[in-house]
Parts: C-alpha cells; structure tokens; sequence
C-alpha cells in the first residue's frame, strides 16, 4: 500500500478553513465581506429615500407656497396667532371624543361579537334569529352614519316618550354603537367561519356542549386572527367620533367652528385635524404592528 500523500491546499483559502480555537470563534473573511456588503447597501438605500423624500416635500412647498393665493389661504387655515389661541378649547373637546371613542368601543365589540354569534347559530329554528341578524347589518352597514345620527338625535326626542334621555351625546354615542357594530359583528363572523370545522368537531367529541365549543374552543381563534381588522375599525371610530358634532356636542370639531364663527377664520379646523391625525398615528402603528406579529407567527405556525 502506497503512503498517503499530503494534499495541496491554497494558501489564500487556508486562513478560511482553519478551525478556530475553543472558545476564540470569529466570523470567516468571507463572512465579514458579506455582512459589510449587506450594511453598505443598507446605508445606500436609507440615503436614497430620505434624499428623494426630502426633494419631494422641497419641491411640493415651494410649488404651494409660490403660488399667487398662498398668503391669503395661510392667513385663512395656517395662522400661527390663531392656532395657538384655540389650542386649548380644541384639546379640551378632543378630550371628549376620546371618551366617546373608548365607552363606544367596549359596547361596539361587545355587541358586535353577540351578533356574530347569533348570526352563526346553526339549525331552522334559529333562523328568524339569524334572518334579524342579517337585515340589521344589512341596514346599518347601507345607512350613512350622519343620518343615523339626525335620525336618533333628532328623531328619537321629537317622540317625547317618557323615561328616554334628551342628551345628544347618549344619542350621537348610540348612533356610533348602532352602525360601527354592524360592521364589527361582520369581522367577527369572518373569524367565526374561519375556524376549521373539524375544530368544533374535535370539542363535541370531548364532550364539550355547543356553547361551550364556542367559548373554550372557536371563539379565541376567531378572536386572535380578527385583531387587526378590530384595531383598524377602532382608528375610523375615533374620527368618527367627530360627527357628534352636528348635534350640538361640544367636541373638537364643534369646538373649532365655535371659535371660526368670530372670524371666519378656519384655522381652528386645521389644529382639531392635526389633534385627530396626532392620536389616529399611534393606533395606525399598533394596528400594523399586530399584523406583522400576527404574520410572523402564522407563518411559524403557532398563533398570537
């Protein structure tokens, strides 16, 4: 048997597949040149778009402010002066839109997840159930919100029933409880019939009742995969929340016309908008921040 000769070995690429010592482990050369190339190109790209965002809002406010009417519409909607003087009121009304968004939240998913439910009821003697159930979502989702206002705001009280309250905040709330449920119950129900079937089969099989299967089993899947959506929801029903408005309530937006009727000056309108705006953009990001993490783990395949 002839003696194994010693195989020839790139001194270029020995340094690469030298095992490191015990506990002295370091990335490889060629590791190193990937990780720099990754951060290189990262760099690049964050310079690309903040340059190119930057020429953009350059180029759309010395094309809006060189126009021939720019001082008369910055003096009508951007005077600083009268900004900073309604601030106050304007905040102190959005303090009640945040309260109504919040009580009207809580009744909202809660009725909205009573109609889905009853919307899913199986068998013929839960039809008339699921028939109602149906005609009101059809008809809340189909009515505009403002008119379901002035017809509950308006109408409601003109009726002079006794025991039923006369303040316009109750019913400008129970107009947003009425309409936003009809579309929540329906994001409920999408959950609902997501879950897989053999789910409610598997908690008969335990023994488990259909109320039961429904609480223990359905609904905490069909919740999770609807958290988005429900988030999503909440963020329309905080502005919405302005339209109460029209009612007499003293919100953010009546707020701000109160203050523009001295002088017809429409800045006030502009600081309620950027209040709203303000608190819509932490809710925007918790809404896509759920649904990235939701993402992420339904593609490992577990569950929020």
């Amino acid at each position: 048997m002839r003696p194994l000769r010693p195989v020839d070995v790139d001194p270029g690429h020995a340094a690469d597949r030298e095992e490191p010592a015990a506990g002295t482990w370091r990335p490889s050369a060629l590791q190193r040149e990937r990780t720099a190339y990754r951060q290189r190109r990262s760099n690049r790209s964050v310079a690309v778009a903040v340059a190119s965002s930057v020429a953009i809002v350059v180029v759309l406010v010395v094309g809006l402010t060189s126009t021939p009417g720019w001082p008369r519409v910055q003096q009508t909607f951007f005077d600083p002066a009268r900004a900073w003087e309604s601030l106050p009121a304007v905040a102190v009304g959005l303090w009640l839109n945040i309260r109504v968004m919040l009580v009207c939240g809580v009744l909202i998913l809660v009725l909205g997840l009573t109609l889905a439910v009853l919307r899913t009821l199986r068998g013929p003697v839960f039809f008339p159930v699921r028939a109602a159930v149906a005609a009101y979502t059809d008809v809340f989702r189909g009515l505009p919100l403002l008119l379901v206002i002035f017809l509950l705001g308006f109408g409601v009280p003109a009726l002079n029933l006794t025991g039923l309250p006369d303040d316009p905040l109750i019913w400008g709330g129970a107009a947003l409880v009425l309409t936003y449920s009809a579309y929540v119950a329906e994001v409920f129900r999408a959950g609902i019939e997501s879950v897989h079937p053999s789910q409610r089969a598997a908690a008969r099989s335990l023994g488990l009742s259909y109320a039961q299967s429904m609480r223990f089993v359905v609904l905490p899947q069909a919740v999770r995969r609807v958290v988005p959506p429900l988030l999503n929801d909440l963020v329309s029903l905080q502005k919405d929340s302005g339209l109460i408005a029209v009612l007499g309530v003293i919100d953010a937006i009546r707020s701000a016309q109160i203050a523009t009727a001295t002088d017809f000056n429409f800045t006030p309108y502009v600081v309620a908008g950027l209040l709203f705006v303000a608190l819509t953009i932490p809710l925007t990001r918790v809404t896509d921040w759920v649904a990235r993490r939701q993402g992420w783990y339904g593609v490992a395949g577990t569950t929020l």
